[in-house]
């Protein structure tokens, strides 16, 4: 009974139930195959990400900039033609974000 029970911690211990990787890879700056610079678009229907805005422990720190959005963090708040499309919310967010006018990317 025991090698059974131990049979099957071992077997289950290596699926991961189909959760996803939710973590952000900073390496190339991306988050599920979608990259987190560029030109973004703000929407309500169909997101690339749900976002979350937090005061404190983000996942990623953006910066919101006018034009060059080419490094990690670096967002162009843009309305057509975008890089990724995101939503705001409050509940059950991809990723959670703060707001900074230096040092984008990595927290």
């Amino acid at each position: 009974m025991k090698t059974i029970f131990i049979l099957l911690i071992i077997i289950f211990s290596n699926f991961s139930f189909g959760q996803e990787n939710k973590k952000i890879n900073f390496e190339d700056c991306t988050f599920n195959g979608f990259k987190l610079f560029g030109k973004v678009k703000i929407v309500e229907n169909f997101p690339d990400l749900r976002v979350k805005v937090v005061n404190s422990f983000p996942d990623m720190k953006v910066k919101i900039v006018n034009s060059f959005p080419d490094k990690c963090g670096e967002w162009q708040i843009v309305d057509s033609f975008p890089d990724l499309k995101i939503k705001f919310v409050e509940n059950f967010p991809d990723i959670k974000i703060m707001f900074v006018e230096s040092f984008p990317g990595k927290p």
